[in-house]
């Protein structure tokens, strides 16, 4: 049986040493001189390999593509991973969050550690090499045609990525070749990254972190999510963990119909907080209101509340009106974030959207159009939160498409 992997990333290592192990010949086929360059950047650097946890809890953070995945997931868990890379010889710990990471905190060993995996199996290599087009006949696989020549194979498995962060050669190749074989693309948006926000009001906070704070998420004027945690305005907008999740959950949606409102008080009923900030008034009377507020606030984030609120940051905390207050305490827990759009692709940890899984097996990853055609990783319409969710993805998917594509029909 010869196989073709198209895509040396997490998925194409994975798939392209599964196939090998069930005895099939591999080829793995990488348009760039080395592999793993998206996994080079992944976890600032560190690769965030996985997530150890139960199968189950793993599908609770799949935001797309959890019912597909569960097969795959369970057939090739976070532990079953871990296991294979500890073998491997790759050290590995877990941090904050059940986040996997390998010990010397360098992603290219992770990559390292899957080629060795793929070496020894017998795959063999070559970069360089951009696809061009499937040869198709009848349904049925029949090989690749390359900038340089032409090969047969009896199956191909696409594992070229989505579009995020493109530099590393994740360029759509993937949903040209589903579209020639037929399958349906789910058009695919950034996800996982920091958002756009209107106006000028969030320069004075730039730089800003936030801790312990909530993003409500509105759809069409209804409260649909909120999420705790941390954040950080920055030169465009905003980003941070509780931000990209945001993101993930929003991705699809049409920007107009979207709200952000971030409350800077969580822990504070309304009620709460009303008491706290009379409490502050009574013992500052006599200061300007930006001052008293400085027990509550950040100071980068005073101006723009009061500017929320129409008021002087020099009016004295006894001449501040009832009205004044409730807007404070208003703005306090539903400040409106001016949400605008999604940064690009260039900045996405993933991409949401890709080749339809109505027409993909989920035990196999084989086209349900193309007989000996198998897609696997972020070219797939699934897509998680972060901590090392999508990367489990690539992994589980990948190692079913190999091991299926290694048998003989």
């Amino acid at each position: 049986m010869k196989v073709a992997v198209i895509g040396g990333g997490a998925a194409g290592l994975m798939a392209a040493y599964a196939a090998a192990s069930g005895g099939a010949t591999v080829t793995l086929f990488e348009r760039n001189e080395k592999c793993g360059k998206k996994i080079y950047i992944t976890g600032k650097g560190r690769c965030n390999v996985t997530n150890d946890c139960e199968p189950s809890e793993y599908l609770r953070h799949v935001v797309r593509g959890g019912k597909f995945l569960t097969s795959s997931v369970y057939s090739f868990s976070p532990r079953d991973l871990m296991d294979m890379l500890e073998r491997g010889g790759l050290k590995l710990k877990t941090e904050r969050g059940n986040r996997v990471f390998p010990v010397s905190d360098k992603a290219s060993d992770v990559t390292k550690c899957l080629e060795n995996y793929c070496k020894n199996a017998g795959v063999h290599f070559k970069f360089n090499e951009r696809i061009l087009k499937l040869d198709i006949l009848n349904s049925t696989m029949r090989g690749i045609i390359t900038e340089n020549d032409e090969f047969y194979f009896d199956k191909v498995i696409i594992c070229t990525g989505g579009l995020s962060y493109p530099s590393t050669g994740s360029t759509g190749d993937g949903y040209r070749f589903a579209e020639q074989a037929g399958h349906g693309i789910v058009s695919p948006v950034p996800s996982l990254c920091g958002v756009n926000l209107c106006g000028n009001y969030y320069k004075p906070m730039q730089g800003l972190a936030l801790k312990n704070v909530a993003i409500k998420i509105f759809r069409c004027g209804k409260k649909t999510d909120e999420l705790f945690g941390e954040m950080q305005f920055t030169h465009f907008g905003a980003s941070g963990p509780i931000i990209l999740t945001a993101s993930a959950l929003i991705c699809r949606e049409p920007a107009d119909d979207i709200k952000l409102e971030l409350d800077f008080k969580p822990a504070l009923s309304f009620e709460q907080l009303e008491a706290r900030l009379l409490r502050d008034f009574k013992e500052n009377q006599n200061r300007d209101i930006s001052n008293c507020l400085k027990a509550l606030l950040p100071l980068s984030a005073i101006e723009p509340l009061l500017s929320r609120c129409n008021i002087q940051q020099t009016k004295k905390v006894n001449s501040v009106t009832k009205s004044e207050r409730s807007a404070l305490l208003t703005n306090l827990k539903n400040f409106d974030m001016l949400f605008s759009s999604l940064r690009g692709f260039e900045e996405a940890v993933v991409t949401s959207g890709g080749v339809s899984l109505k027409e993909i097996n989920p035990k196999t990853m084989e086209s349900k159009l193309v007989k000996g055609l198998y897609f696997c990783g972020e070219v797939l319409d699934c897509d998680a939160f972060t901590g090392g969710f999508n990367l489990q993805i690539a992994f589980s998917t990948g190692y079913a498409a190999g091991c299926a594509a290694a048998k003989t029909d």
